[in-house]
């Protein structure tokens, strides 16, 4: 304890704020840290990763090259297959599909503004069929998956590529 006196005819006894203080910080360092541990996930989840590669492939096809194409449907199933079944306007239709855990490899070959995406199996392991065609159905597998893509930047050729390792090891 310190005594001070400031020229008067009474004493002042100042006490130490400082024990005080350290138990305030502490205390809000640990209320912001459960806070935050609560607010962030440290990784995502398959729905995460679902949704996500969903969203890039949906966003990122190029279906400017194919003037018959009448509708295009592109995505990842919840059960890690990609499927790919294109529609033309005559009515026939081209079918893709196979499960990512055959997944291989992804090759970009074009720019970031346009460019073709494949994907790669070890061996046929992607389906290939082609209905109402009029020189005959195929039913075939092959080991590559060419999708026209767009606006495809490195970070999210990157991510893409990451979602996709992701799907294959699960539930390995």
């Amino acid at each position: 304890m310190h005594f001070i006196n400031f020229g008067f005819n009474f004493v002042v006894m100042m006490r130490s704020v400082l024990p005080v203080v350290r138990k305030l910080i502490l205390a809000t360092v640990i209320i912001l840290a459960v806070s935050a541990s609560y607010c962030f996930k440290l990784r995502p989840d398959d729905p995460d990763w679902l949704a996500w590669t969903n969203k890039c492939l949906a966003q990122s096809y190029d279906d400017s090259g194919d003037e018959k194409l009448k509708k295009i449907e592109l995505f990842v199933t919840a059960d890690f297959f990609i499927r790919m079944r294109k529609t033309y306007t005559k009515g026939n239709q081209v079918y893709y599909s196979f499960n990512l855990h055959k997944f291989n490899d992804m090759d970009y070959l074009g720019t970031t503004a346009n460019g073709t995406l494949q994907l790669k199996t070890m061996a046929d392991d992607i389906i290939f069929q082609t209905y109402n065609d009029r020189h005959g159905d195929i039913d075939t597998m092959t080991t590559v998956l060419n999708i026209p893509v767009k606006n495809m930047e490195p970070e999210r050729l990157d991510s893409l590529r990451e979602a996709l390792n992701y799907f294959k090891t699960k539930g390995l």
